[in-house]
This record gives structure tokens, sequence and C-alpha cells, in this order.
């Protein structure tokens, strides 16, 4: 059992250097460092909240109350 256990263990220490020897070598290419796509990946979450903002902002404008308070700004607006 203990061997197992070892043999287990030897596995996840070769996965773990060999992932790690991957993004060294990503970092060592010229042009490239170990945070290439960060803005890319930074724009894709900005881009998902402001589609959330935007699905909550049509949600509340739909509701009658808000649409009722809006008409009457625009009819103080245009009767003045």
């Amino acid at each position: 059992m203990r061997n197992h256990i070892t043999a287990i263990a030897g596995r996840a220490r070769a996965r773990v250097e060999r992932a790690r020897d991957r993004i060294a070598g990503v970092a060592e290419e010229p042009g490239r460092s170990a945070e290439t796509g960060m803005a890319t990946a930074e724009y894709a979450i900005a881009t998902v909240a402001a589609a959330g903002f935007a699905g909550l902002l049509v949600v509340i404008l739909r509701s009658s109350d808000v649409r009722e308070l809006l008409l009457g700004i625009i009819r103080g607006a245009l009767s003045v």
C-alpha cells in the first residue's frame, strides 16, 4: 500500500514539474510573459459585467413605477 501511495505522489510531482516547465517556457519566449492574455480575460469579464448590468437596467425600466416616473419627468420638461 505504501509503495502505491509513493508511486501516486511521484506521478503527481512529475505532473507539477512538467506544468512548471511549460509555464517557464512560455515566460522565456521573446515578447511573451506569464501574464500574456490577461488583458483579454479582463475585457471578457468587463463585457459580461456590462451585459449583466444592462439586463438589470432593462428589468428596472420595464417596471410600471419607473416608467411613470420617467414619463412624469419628460412631461414636466416638455411643458416648460
